[in-house]
């Protein structure tokens, strides 16, 4: 999620979604109300989303959608937080929308503390569904047939987590993730905080914790196909280390820098398997070739993360909503940095 000052910006761009010049919309066999389309920005867009590829909407009433995981083939199902609602929300073609966990995130009743009670980023790991936890304010893993829920990491050098936002695997099962203190009332101003910064980190397999970057304000996080190169977003956009055999960082330096690209905001994003970036911002979803900027997906509100389905549509959480998108980019799965 955002700070409070990003929000409200964002949250104004939503108006203006529709003076982006999408195609004209196609629409859908499976009847869905269509809310947005495809901005063409360079011809290499056309090898990702067909040019009258339209948005639809499959899932509406959450209060703030985040975190799509999908799960499964293309006969699977979705699996998306509601942040604030404190539950996980399930979805599939074949029997619609459901309440799968609730609550997913603090289960200790009404805090006041908590602007965030519920999960955030979801990715599969660990052989379930692994959660950032911005209500209980760790990383855990949910059983996907019990939902059962056990936590793997709460503290980092004896000092609770901010409000983990945002995780990806990699290769060696080892799990990066982001601490922004977005979850909690007041954010950096929380008087619940422990920790003097926010930062990136990695769980190992063992569930030790080491810290990847101290001196970041971030959101998002994504592995390069090859693994080899973490990348997270940052107040400046989109920044990188390239990491050693070890999964240790070297150097921070900026990916995508806004003042340049031009491209404001940005919440959560995913790579596909090409290392195209599908990347949350202000006035939709943008899709990154390094750092040229392709094209731009809209929806009727504005969209905070994003993931590519195995049966060939993009899904993105949006507002109260999830949206999709039919597209030819696949899915990245963890890549061996060898």
């Amino acid at each position: 999620m955002m700070d409070s000052m990003d929000r409200r910006v964002f949250l104004a761009a939503a108006g203006a979604l529709g003076c982006l010049g999408a195609a004209a919309p196609r629409r859908e066999e499976a009847g869905f109300p269509v809310v947005g389309g495809v901005r063409r920005l360079a011809p290499a867009l056309d090898a990702l989303i067909d040019p009258d590829a339209v948005v639809e909407k499959v899932l509406d009433g959450l209060i703030w959608s985040e975190g799509p995981c999908w799960v499964g083939g293309a006969d699977g199902y979705l699996l998306v937080s509601d942040v604030r609602g404190n539950a996980i929300h399930r979805w599939s073609s074949a029997e619609g929308g459901s309440i799968w966990r609730s609550p997913s995130g603090y289960e200790g009743g009404e805090d006041p503390g908590l602007r965030e009670p519920g999960t955030n980023g979801l990715i599969l790991a660990r052989g379930g569904v692994v959660v950032a936890g911005c209500g209980n304010r760790s990383v855990a893993r949910i059983d996907l047939r019990t939902r059962e829920k056990i936590p793997l990491c709460t503290h980092y050098e004896g000092r609770r987590f901010n409000s983990p936002n945002d995780l990806v695997l990699a290769a060696d099962g080892s799990i990066y993730f982001t601490d922004p203190p977005y979850g909690l009332e007041g954010g950096h101003d929380s008087p619940r905080r422990e920790m003097s910064f926010t930062g990136v980190f990695r769980l190992a397999p063992d569930n030790s914790v080491t810290l990847i970057d101290d001196g970041v304000m971030p959101n998002g996080i994504g592995l390069s196909p090859d693994g080899r190169t973490l990348f997270a977003t940052d107040r400046v956009g989109w920044v990188a280390w390239d990491l050693d055999e070890a999964g240790r960082p070297g150097p921070r330096r900026t990916h995508i820098d806004r003042q340049v690209s031009g491209v404001q905001g940005g919440d959560g994003f995913k790579f596909d398997d090409q290392g195209f970036l599908w990347a949350s911002s202000r006035d939709g979803l943008s899709i990154f070739q390094g750092d040229q900027r392709l094209g731009v997906i809209t929806s009727d509100a504005v969209i905070s993360n994003c993931e590519l389905a195995a049966d060939g549509h993009l899904y993105m959480s949006s507002n109260h909503a999830v949206v999709r998108v039919r597209t030819k980019a696949r899915k990245l799965m963890a890549q061996s940095r060898s």
